[in-house]
């Protein structure tokens, strides 16, 4: 059994980290909140202008081209995967690694390590990458608290330029998708080509646009993909919040846990050193006494 200098050191150790993990809760809860409000205020605007497209869609008689939702023969696909840059969060990034190799082992499969481009955000999967030998297109930091709708907009702007240029056939995002807290799925998503919802209302409407149907169209489309890309920025950002937040909570909790042992297992041990004291001074009275 540890002795008495022992138990108080890991008691001392023990109770430290456990302020430390309760902080970083707490800021990570801090955090989690504000990209939650983030998230929620740009949800209406990114659904309304995807409902404005399909229902305009749906009001055509006549097929419309879209070159940026024109399927094709996928020759080459470029796949951009989020994680973060820093651990202390639970499964967060195991799982999104996991994802993004089986989808970059199915894709070399199909089409060869050449022809399978990759961008990657964070330095976690990026370190992955280096490791296993990925080439990498082009890497980004892990996205903070000053993410912006400007970093979506040029990501978004460069991937509709290869996909129009013929540079790329299919755009996957791969990253996690917000749930709760406590749950984080990872999810790969086709950005490019873009896919078309069918109209939200059975009610047809008669617009009128102007220059033409095409311009128009071919105008609200790249906007709809840039608040794509934000919108799974946000949801990436915000799930590693969760993620970390939960991960911060467990680990205090198995702090206490373990506090509440060492305390009991340090009461036990003086006990055990106070009897023997005890004994040995009983011991030696009776034995002066004889």
């Amino acid at each position: 059994m540890p002795n008495l200098k022992e138990i108080r050191a890991r008691i001392n150790s023990v109770a430290s980290t456990g302020k430390i993990t309760s902080a970083m809760k707490m800021v990570s809860a801090a955090k989690l909140k504000k990209s939650e409000g983030m998230t929620l205020n740009f949800l209406p605007y990114r659904n309304k202008l995807s409902e404005a497209l399909s229902n305009y869609l749906g009001s055509l008689e006549e097929e419309v081209s879209i070159p940026l939702a024109s399927k094709r023969e996928v020759k080459r696909v470029t796949l951009i995967a989020f994680s973060s840059s820093s651990g202390l969060c639970g499964v967060y990034n195991s799982n999104v690694i996991k994802l993004f190799k089986r989808t970059y082992d199915s894709y070399v499969k199909q089409l060869g390590a050449e022809q399978v481009g990759i961008i990657l955000f964070g330095k976690k999967i990026n370190d992955y990458a280096v490791k296993n030998g990925i080439k990498v297109a082009q890497s980004y930091d892990g996205l903070n608290d000053s993410l912006s709708f400007q970093l979506a907009m040029e990501l978004s702007d460069k991937m509709v330029k290869q996909f129009l240029d013929g540079n790329t056939d299919q755009v996957v995002l791969i990253y996690n998708h917000y749930k709760n807290a406590g749950v984080q799925v990872a999810l790969c998503d086709t950005a490019l080509p873009l896919e078309t919802a069918e109209a939200s209302s059975d009610m047809t409407f008669d617009y009128l646009v102007e220059p033409s149907k095409e311009e128009f169209i071919n105008a609200l489309v790249p906007k709809v993909i840039r608040t794509k890309f934000y919108s799974v920025m946000l949801d990436t950002f915000t799930a590693e919040h969760g993620a970390r937040m939960t991960a911060m909570h467990i680990a205090s909790d198995n702090a206490n846990t373990l506090l509440q042992e060492l305390r009991t297992q340090y009461n036990k041990a003086r006990q055990n050193v106070i009897t023997t004291e005890l004994i040995d001074i009983v011991g030696g009275s009776e034995a002066l006494n004889k």
